[in-house]
């Protein structure tokens, strides 16, 4: 798996033709990196496939034999195109059945007679994958292995998210510190950036740049795992910030 030492990895597989053709902007992929930051994984990666059985289950296999994790969304409702539970039992090698948990959840949400065939198709899991909690509406996802597998509509995916936490295995969290500089373009920031980033290999130093009706400038981000590295190395950017010339750069977040 791709991770260093006390790094936890995850990868998004974004699923659904509607993201692909535009006609749906994703949101999910935002929510689920802030989400896995607090449990102290990375998302290392994101990737969008069309509703199409063989590049879900290339994906799939590809992402989950890299990562510590990887969570799909999209593609578990009733119609036809909703083909990822079956691309994902496909992936591993194993059958589908209808769970009688979710069954029983149908059961109890609508008369029988309204329990159609579409319906059903929700119920489906893969053998060996258990459910992931739905407490907004509709059926539950479910995970297999190392695969979470969560609905596309962003309500009932920030919802499922919530019993996804407490399974992961996370890493330390990421420390995140931002020194603010204005009236300094990236040309300027670079040099000193550059050095201090080199000094300190584990950490991640960003460089956002702004620019508004009050002015311009850059807002660098420093991010690691060790919070005294991190409260360090603010004062060391601070420094050759000042070095090169630069005398208003000031932390605005700890």
């Amino acid at each position: 798996m791709d991770r260093a030492e006390g790094r936890v990895t995850a990868a998004v597989l974004i699923i659904g033709d509607e993201i692909l053709s535009g006609r749906t902007q994703d949101t999910n992929l935002g929510d689920i990196a802030r989400y896995l930051a607090v449990h102290g994984v990375d998302l290392a990666e994101a990737r969008t496939v069309p509703d199409v059985m063989e590049e879900i289950v290339a994906a799939v296999n590809a992402l989950r034999a890299r990562y510590d994790y990887l969570i799909t969304t999209g593609g578990i409702g009733p119609t036809h195109d909703d083909i990822t539970a079956d691309a994902i039992a496909a992936a591993f090698g194993v059958a589908l059945h209808e769970h009688p948990e979710i069954i029983a959840i149908m059961t109890r949400r609508w008369p029988e007679a309204d329990i159609t065939p579409a319906r059903r198709r929700m119920a489906r899991v893969p053998e060996g994958g258990e459910l992931v909690k739905n407490p907004v509406q509709g059926p539950p996802g479910f995970m297999i292995d190392n695969v979470f597998v969560l609905a596309g509509v962003p309500t009932i995916m920030r919802g499922m998210l919530e019993d996804v936490g407490w399974r992961l295995k996370g890493g330390a969290v990421v420390v995140s510190r931002t020194v603010r500089v204005e009236g300094s373009g990236e040309g300027v920031i670079a040099a000193p950036l550059e050095a201090v980033a080199k000094a300190h290999p584990t950490m991640s130093l960003g460089s956002y740049p702004f620019f508004g009706p009050d002015g311009y400038g850059s807002s660098l981000v420093l991010r690691g795992r060790d919070p005294d590295e991190v409260a360090a190395t603010v004062g060391q950017l601070i420094s050759a910030l000042k070095a090169a010339g630069i005398d208003n750069a000031q932390e605005i977040s700890a």
